[in-house]
């Protein structure tokens, strides 16, 4: 006689996925994905983006861009700020380059393996609206222009995973005050690059409100640890990473750092942002990190290190309320 002995993941005939579920497999990611929010995927995708990482030889190759002009690789690394201290572990350089956000390119936390078309040179920046003297950055003027220092921050991600590194960079206000902001500049807008030949995720999904868009309020974009950053661990920024410049906001969620930044708007209006337009109910405009408001899926308590896996009791402001907490009291 045979038995049948049931396994725990085995699952009854009335709970299969239907056939034609699963052969309309784009339809219904795309329905999947507008009903769940995509940082739930992310995490889910994240373990079955790829059967195995890549060398590190392979990494660094898939996020390479061109190499500065010998004028300007003095930048590289740039000196430490000492106010600025992880509190723990340093993340590894392999793990932050490999599990990253960019779904100009990807959903499933494996951009590096689809960025290579992307050119982030030449560039410009351009900085406009409620201000007197606009202006178009290249390359060479970020460069130039700017006094450049490294900062050791803590990134936390809305997904709670979290990672510690080091940013090249320079304050945003400094670069604001080069446009000199009118006083009806209430706000600020970010704008992530837009070429759908480049970037394959921008067709790819399509109900998206492309192009990326983030912003704040002016109190806060000039605030001393917003920093308009151009590398990461002494290098100039991978592609993965937002190559060649993005911003870092270290006590709000990580969607709030928009990547390879073409434009910045001052406005007089709370601007229209990528996730809160495409899902409100789970992605605020303020966003600041807080163990004591739960994302509708998920617990903010605690946060998952990259790399290592330690995990970590989430801290208001991720830790830097002693830098912005009188903005919100």
């Amino acid at each position: 006689m045979n038995f049948i002995v049931r396994r725990p993941w085995d699952l009854p005939q009335k709970h299969h996925t239907a056939p034609e579920v699963y052969w309309n497999r784009k339809q219904h990611r795309r329905e999947f994905l507008k009903s769940m929010g995509i940082a739930g995927t992310g995490l889910m995708a994240a373990g079955i983006a790829g059967c195995s990482k890549p060398t590190a030889q392979e990494l660094e190759q898939a996020g390479q861009v061109e190499s500065l002009p010998e004028s300007k690789k003095t930048i590289f690394p740039s000196p430490r700020n000492p106010d600025f201290e992880y509190g723990r572990s340093e993340t590894d350089q392999f793990e932050a380059a490999y599990y990253t956000n960019f779904y100009e390119f990807s959903v499933q936390k494996d951009s590096y393996r689809y960025v290579e078309p992307f050119k982030p040179t030449p560039w410009e920046l351009t900085v406009e609206g409620e201000c007197d003297n606009p202006r178009t950055f290249d390359l060479d003027e970020l460069y130039q222009e700017f006094e450049y220092e490294e900062r050791a921050y803590r990134f936390r991600c809305v997904e709670a995973w979290a990672m510690c590194v080091p940013w090249t960079g320079f304050p945003l206000r400094k670069l604001l005050e080069k446009v000199s902001p009118k006083s009806s500049a209430k706000y600020v807008s970010f704008q992530t690059f837009y070429d759908p030949e480049q970037a394959r995720g921008i067709k790819a999904y399509p109900e998206f409100p492309w192009p990326y868009t983030e912003g704040m309020t002016i109190e806060e974009a000039n605030n001393e640890l917003v920093l308009l950053a151009t590398g990461i661990y002494g290098e100039p920024l991978p592609k993965q990473h937002g190559a060649p410049v993005r911003v870092i906001i270290p006590w709000k969620y990580g969607f709030k750092g928009a990547k390879s930044i073409v434009r910045i708007q001052l406005m007089e209006k709370q601007p229209v942002t990528f996730w809160n337009d495409y899902n409100p109910k789970e992605y605020k405009f303020e966003a600041n990190v807080d163990p004591q408001v739960p994302h509708p899926r998920w617990s903010q308590a605690r946060e998952r290190m990259l790399g290592t896996g330690d995990m970590f009791e989430t801290m208001p402001y991720n830790g830097y309320g002693d830098y912005v907490g009188n903005l919100y009291s």
